[in-house]
């Protein structure tokens, strides 16, 4: 069963976290107003065309990414995340960019128990799995949102770069929703990455961020997500594996790519998947 004791924990620290993301990315209403786009070439070839189409964006975060998607991709986009503070913000970015899009505030696993809508297209992006305490439940509520026919797109950070520790030493399991539980909770990654700042601006923003509120992770392997999708009935069309991470730099050594995107350091073996994708349909 979901963990929803932990959901609420994580409820806190995205609160928190989300305040300090925000304050380094300076106008961002002004940045979409502008035709600005977050996406990354990865995710726009996975969702593909879908203009016109419903798009369910599960843990949306602050939106930015959900905008993008209804403004250069032309989906009708409803978000979800559990975090009062993204979907505040998300909210007010949607009226002050003049982006449409639904903001709904929720643990993603009530959403999954309440919805009644089916989408044409489910989304999941970025830092996804890891706060996911039931992959059953996951790959079944996955499954109740989507029409006969629609796809599931997933990117998100590969679980094995999450086995490393900060120097590059093997340290965390790899598999199992092994759980790990932080003191200080989401931290300001952001400011940490730097220059893959998603808007045109970097501004020091809240400086030497520490959250005063706990979090707690799940570490799945893919073969654990993978399944949950095929046992909720959905079937597998793609699978992919990516040798840089986009937007993310949580090891301070990771070489700049250019257009935010950072691969293993050069004294390192360098096909390492730092990424993953996935597509499912439901058949």
């Amino acid at each position: 069963m979901p963990n929803r004791d932990h959901h609420q924990i994580n409820r806190l620290s995205w609160n928190e976290g989300t305040k300090a993301h925000n304050s380094h990315k300076g106008d961002q209403a002004a940045f979409f107003r502008a035709d600005g786009n977050t996406l990354f070439a990865e995710e726009t070839r996975l969702l593909g065309d879908i203009a016109g189409k419903t798009l369910l964006h599960l843990q949306c975060n602050s939106g930015q990414d959900s905008l993008s998607i209804a403004n250069h991709l032309g989906a009708l986009v409803t978000g979800v995340d559990i975090s009062d503070e993204a979907i505040r913000f998300a909210r007010q970015l949607s009226v002050d960019s003049g982006i449409e899009a639904a903001f709904i505030r929720a643990d993603i696993f009530d959403f999954f128990d309440e919805n009644q809508n089916q989408y044409d297209i489910a989304f999941a992006s970025y830092g996804a799995l890891c706060w996911l305490s039931d992959l059953e439940a996951w790959g079944r509520g996955l499954r109740s949102c989507l029409r006969s026919g629609g796809r599931f797109v997933l990117i998100d950070f590969h679980p094995a770069f999450a086995t490393f520790d900060e120097d590059w030493n093997l340290w965390h399991d790899y598999m199992g929703g092994k759980v790990y539980e932080f003191d200080s909770g989401i931290g300001d990654y952001v400011a940490m990455t730097g220059a893959a700042a998603e808007t045109d601006e970097l501004l020091p923003g809240i400086e030497n961020f520490v959250n005063p509120y706990p979090g707690v992770e799940y570490q799945w392997g893919v073969a654990e997500v993978v399944m949950a999708l095929l046992d909720a009935g959905l079937r597998l069309l793609d699978l992919r594996e990516y040798s840089f991470s986009n937007g993310f730099r949580p090891m301070d050594d990771m070489r700049e790519l250019g257009e935010r995107r950072f691969g293993m350091p050069e004294r390192l073996p360098q096909a390492i998947p730092l990424m993953l994708s996935i597509v499912a349909d439901n058949p």
